[in-house]
């Protein structure tokens, strides 16, 4: 089969397109002819930081066909449509098939495209529990999504619509018109405005993308208000890690996201999309020998929605 495979010693993409071994299911595992897969930031980091797949390809959000399955396999017959999230089953996407246990996935309604079925596991999952499980958020409330674009921005401003938010959105001049479409009441330009200086207060502030200060992040909000770090720079990242703990101490909390209970809150996510409440957006399509190109556009860190590799 043709698949993506890491190499580090492949310069400057460290991406090679080639042929491998197709996967042979063991008994407790499916096979899935892949149709779609979508990139995040968790790839690029992970290569990054020196966390590389045992087999050496990435790729976690998955969207495809069942092939074969093991005997041991009881919930899924060849031919089921799924979408799956690998982050936790040796990533594996890049490829054209793709061997993991049933646990990776859900069944994908027939109503939702291959394509937007890719974008919603890591994205999607990341937004909802941030909003949900670390912000408890709650009917008009004030939200701040700090990286209101790109993968997880565009799902967070709609799933803060879904629980009744006012939300405002902070982001690049290109991307303030998607912002108001998704359903943001309050868009602002962050080259013309600096959130941190305004006297506005938010119940819950998602950083998702930029690097700001604790700090600052802090002072903007309400009494018990929650920050919740999602994303951002490395540094941003785990400097929320190590000392949200101490900015913590009073009402207000730093939190940060790691994604669990992966499948109960996909399907959530499917099920919002079947009924018009949440719409995937994908700024940009690549055939799988470009996952290279694919994955060099995303690491600078400017995408406006999810990037997503055609392999089907």
């Amino acid at each position: 089969m043709k698949a993506v495979i890491y190499n580090k010693k492949v310069t400057p993409e460290k991406f090679v397109y080639c042929n491998v071994d197709k996967p042979v299911p063991n008994d407790n595992e499916i096979l899935i002819k892949i149709h779609a897969v979508s990139l995040n930031a968790a790839d690029y980091r992970a290569m990054k930081l020196g966390i590389i797949p045992k087999k050496k390809i990435f790729g976690a959000d998955i969207a495809g066909i069942i092939e074969s399955v093991g005997k041991n396999v009881s919930s899924y017959i060849p031919g089921n449509e799924v979408i799956g999230c690998l982050i936790h089953h040796g990533y594996g996407g890049l490829a054209e098939y793709v061997a993991v246990s049933e646990k990776a996935v859900i069944k994908k309604p027939e109503r939702i495209s291959f394509e937007d079925a890719s974008t919603l596991p890591i994205a999607g999952i990341t937004a909802i529990q941030a909003l949900r499980n670390k912000g408890n958020i709650q009917k008009g409330y004030k939200v701040l999504i700090v990286g209101c674009s790109g993968s997880v921005g565009t799902f967070a401003v709609q799933l803060a619509k879904y629980f009744g938010a006012e939300v405002t959105g902070v982001c690049s001049t290109k991307n303030v018109q998607q912002t108001l479409s998704l359903g943001a009441e309050h868009v602002i330009d962050y080259t013309k405005e600096n959130f941190t200086k305004q006297n506005v207060r938010y119940d819950i502030i998602l950083g998702v993308n930029g690097n700001y200060p604790l700090l600052a992040y802090r002072r903007a909000l309400t009494k018990k208000g929650i920050y919740v770090s999602v994303g951002g720079s490395l540094s941003q990242v785990f400097k929320s890690i190590f000392f949200g703990w101490l900015l913590s101490i009073g009402t207000k909390k730093i939190k940060f996201v790691a994604a669990r209970e992966l499948n109960l809150d996909l399907k959530i996510l499917a099920d919002l999309v079947v009924a018009n409440c949440i719409k995937p957006l994908i700024e940009r399509r690549y055939p799988l020998d470009k996952t290279a190109d694919a994955m060099r556009y995303l690491s600078l860190g400017h995408s406006s929605a999810k990037v997503v590799i055609n392999i089907a």
